[in-house]
Parts: structure tokens; C-alpha cells; sequence
């Protein structure tokens, strides 16, 4: 991607995350080039582009300010990430935590899915969000093990944005995504992770993630309640 994009998805993921919570200040714009490694006219339309989206504003006086609201369009990179949004529109921090790191022999359909021989080794992941506490969407994400070697399997050591991983740890970035989404009973699971009464309902999101060769990277089911927030998505 082009530079000004590489330096817009860092600045967007550090305020998406709450590394630069609603209300932060940011350096300058030289300040900023420098602490990127870029040149000032990349940072100005990496700025531009986030300030264009909602996320940043710009106050005479004090600078460039962190938002912690955006509007709809433009936010393709932060759809990748977490698509749930508060009912007034916010962006909601959330916070990941990795319930398991297991591994399996992929089924007849993973495998052709994947593209790999049947029985090959894959990777699992059960992780948790929480917003303000509150636990929203658990999911069950599955990785070709072989092409993610090294790959943390400590649940504390799973890093938050594994989109981010792929790419700078092993040169695979997620170009497509495409997901089925229903309603379902919440099961026991469900009700256990996510703190309902039953009977109750979830929103079941089967994701599909495809790297820039058009080779699945990553199955994916997420199950959220969205008592509180709504799922939000782009076409464009």
C-alpha cells in the first residue's frame, strides 16, 4: 500500500485500540514525520485522511486532537478490526483476551477451503472482547499452522491485531473479506462468555479473511450480543 496508508492504519489501530484515547493532543506534523520515519508531506496526508474520516480534528491552537467518533465512510481499515459500534455511533475501545491457544487436523471442508491436504495442522484461537468491562463477540479463529510458524502460543503472548501480525511477521495481508452473518439461540456457551439470560439471542458473524493472493488465511465465527451496539459494515 502506499506509504501515507501504512502511516494512516498505524495512527488509526493506536487510536482504535486506546493507545490515543478521545481528547490526545498529537505532536506536530514534523514531530509526527519524524517519529514515523516518513516525510512531512506523507504524514500531512496520512492527517489529512483521518481528520477527512472523523477520527482526528484540528483546533486552532492546540493542534490535531483524537476524536473517539468518526463517520461511516472511509473506514474500511477499521472494519477490518472490530465492527461494532455504541447506538450513538462511537467508536467502541475493546479489549482482547485469548481464552486458548489449541491446535487440530483440518476437516474435509477446512481442508478445501484452505487449500491444503486433508489432516493438515491448524491453528485455533478462542478470544474474548470486552468493552468497558463488558464482555460483547467471542471468537473461534482458525490459521494454517505451517504458514505461521513461531506463531505465540502462550495465550498472553497472542497479539491484539492479528491482521497486523500476518503482515509484518509473515508478509500475508488480508486484501478481502467475506462474511455470512444470521441470528442464532444464544447456547450455553454463549450465555456463560458473554453474561445472558436465556433464552437470548446472538448475532453469528462466519468470516472468511483472504490474503493478496486470494488464498484463505483465516476462518473465523464470531458470536455477539448487541444488546448495547450495532454491527456496522461498508460497501463500496
Amino acid at each position: 500500500m502506499p506509504l501515507y496508508e501504512h502511516v494512516k492504519r498505524q495512527i488509526a489501530e493506536a487510536i482504535l485500540i486506546g493507545e490515543l484515547p478521545p481528547g490526545t493532543v498529537l505532536p506536530g506534523e514534523v514531530a509526527l514525520a519524524d517519529q514515523y520515519g516518513v516525510a512531512v508531506g506523507t504524514m500531512r496526508r496520512a492527517l489529512a485522511d483521518l481528520t477527512a474520516g472523523g477520527m482526528l480534528m484540528r483546533r486552532r491552537k492546540t493542534g490535531t486532537v483524537v476524536t473517539g467518533r468518526a463517520s461511516q465512510h472511509g473506514l474500511s481499515f477499521f472494519f477490518q478490526y472490530f465492527r461494532l459500534l455504541a447506538e450513538d455511533g462511537t467508536l467502541l475501545h475493546s479489549e482482547a483476551e485469548v481464552l486458548s491457544v489449541a491446535t487440530h487436523r483440518a476437516t474435509t471442508t477446512e481442508a478445501a477451503l484452505f487449500a491444503i491436504p486433508e489432516n493438515e495442522l491448524l491453528l485455533d484461537l478462542h478470544r474474548i472482547r470486552h468493552v468497558d468491562r463488558v464482555p460483547v463477540l467471542h471468537s473461534r479463529i482458525s490459521l494454517v499452522a505451517g504458514r505461521v510458524p513461531g506463531f505465540p502460543r502462550k495465550t498472553t503472548a497472542v497479539p491484539a491485531l492479528i491482521y497486523r501480525h500476518l503482515l509484518e511477521a509473515y508478509g500475508i495481508r488480508i486484501a478481502a473479506v467475506r462474511e455470512k452473518l444470521t441470528a442464532e439461540l444464544a447456547t450455553r456457551e454463549d450465555r456463560k462468555l458473554l453474561d445472558l439470560s436465556a433464552p437470548n439471542a446472538v448475532l453469528v458473524i462466519n468470516e472468511e479473511a483472504y490474503d493478496q493472493a486470494g488464498t484463505l488465511a483465516i476462518l473465523s465465527q464470531h458470536r455477539a450480543t448487541t444488546a448495547h451496539h450495532y454491527y456496522s459494515n461498508e460497501i463500496r
